[in-house]
């Protein structure tokens, strides 16, 4: 299973288990996640969601590469009302997918009515950023590192361009002009992470936090999220990210324009290479 899915009394535990290629996000995973998103939803027991990363790291990204990549199968689509990508070429191809997969879903899981928290160690990279960015709070461990590297690729940023909300323009642009990692204790110093912890103690904090937050009323805390995100809109998040979108598909078509292929003939031997 590419996903699991348990619960501790009024916490929904989901976690993504591809742990041999570091949790890297095929459509399979997405709609796996979204299954297991709707059901702690529904669960009317459930309070707060946890989403973990089984292994060593949380998510080193979209599958780009792995023996399990699936980027050409059909999937039912539920984030956006858009045609199937399957049989169509170029940028219509590419548009229809990551806007339903990647960009529509990441939404689709912010709007969850119920709080996540973000469990993360390890890797937590491009596809991985936007994983941790739609979970309300960041609970890392002292070894998590965490990187934008997709402009290495000709491309503005991941596809739920998120960066200047959870970042701050200069430390958005610092994390995109450079590729760098940048640890934990940076992303609790930007704002980005809620805490900071050992590795030994990440469960422990974390679910210490859900079980706090558990404790408060279901709709009150549903409705103080609404608030909180419609600010986040009305801040230009949502149309923000919808001009970056389009962005982030030109810098594919002339990718495909130039060279070889959309990402610039970069794979995931060479994202991680040039990213250290």
């Amino acid at each position: 299973m590419t996903v699991e899915y348990e619960r501790r009394e009024a916490v929904a535990v989901v976690t993504m288990n591809r742990p041999r290629y570091r949790n890297a996000q095929n459509s399979a995973m997405t709609y796996a996640l979204d299954e297991a998103f709707t059901r702690a939803v529904d669960d009317d027991e459930v309070k707060v969601v946890v989403l973990a990363g089984a292994g060593d790291h949380f998510s080193a990204g979209h599958d780009i590469g792995s023996p399990g990549r699936d980027a050409d199968v059909p999937f039912e689509r539920k984030a956006v009302l858009w045609w199937d990508h399957t049989g169509k070429q170029g940028g219509d191809l590419r548009f229809a997918r990551e806007m339903e997969v990647y960009l529509g879903m990441c939404r689709r899981w912010r709007e969850i009515p119920k709080p996540m928290i973000a469990m993360v160690q390890g890797a937590c990279v491009a596809g991985g950023l936007m994983l941790a960015w739609v979970c309300d709070l960041v609970v890392a461990a002292e070894d998590a590192f965490f990187a934008d590297p997709v402009v290495r690729m000709g491309i503005p940023g991941v596809e739920y361009f998120a960066h200047p909300w959870v970042l701050g323009p200069r430390a958005a642009k610092e994390v995109l002009f450079t590729g760098d990692r940048f640890s934990a204790q940076r992303a609790y110093e930007w704002g980005m992470v809620s805490r900071v912890v050992p590795r030994s103690s990440l469960e422990e904090t974390t679910f210490e936090l859900a079980g706090r937050i558990s404790s408060m009323p279901r709709f009150g805390l549903a409705l103080a999220k609404k608030a909180v995100n419609q600010s986040e809109d009305l801040m230009g998040l949502r149309a923000g990210m919808d001009s970056v979108f389009g962005l982030h598909h030109f810098a594919h078509a002339h990718n495909a324009e130039v060279g070889a292929d959309a990402l610039a003939g970069m794979d995931a031997r060479a994202m991680k290479e040039a990213s250290g």
